[in-house]
């Protein structure tokens, strides 16, 4: 059993671990072959110019998601629960750009006898612009 994170110790403006990842051909690569995600704009620097992103090929906004995932389960463990995440794919993942997954607590509540936290995500760039805004929401242990 591992615990990361309790519901108690959360309180609304609380920003979960900051998660980051540097992509580029070879994490688009292993994402595609997973998924069976190979797209030719994601996969070769011509095709990405033709569907109009001047430097060429561009990372997958699927990945972005599943890095939010990533991310969330690091943080609270094995023993919560992701319940929802939702988000927008606003800018273009660039090859080499480096990614930090965010995250603040917008709510905190017990519903139905869970304890529910809602955060604001966010998927940013190395630039600090965000790529990805969205939610999540999760069902987090109490101590006692």
């Amino acid at each position: 059993m591992t615990v990361n994170v309790y519901f108690d110790d959360l309180n609304v403006g609380d920003a979960m671990p900051t998660w980051s990842r540097q992509t580029s051909f070879m994490e688009w690569n292993r994402y595609a072959a997973v998924n069976d995600e190979f797209v030719p704009f994601h996969m070769d620097d011509e095709a990405g110019r033709a569907a109009q992103n001047e430097q060429g090929a561009f990372g997958m906004g699927n990945l972005r998601y599943a890095y939010i995932v990533n991310a969330l389960r690091d943080w609270i463990g094995d023993e919560a629960e992701i319940r929802e995440v939702g988000c927008q794919y606003r800018a273009i993942n660039q090859k080499d750009d480096v990614l930090t997954v965010q995250g603040t607590v917008s709510e905190k509540k017990v519903e139905n006898g869970e304890n529910v936290v809602v955060l604001e995500t966010n998927v940013v760039n190395q630039d600090g612009l965000g790529t990805c805004p969205g939610h999540a929401i999760l069902v987090l242990p109490s101590k006692g």
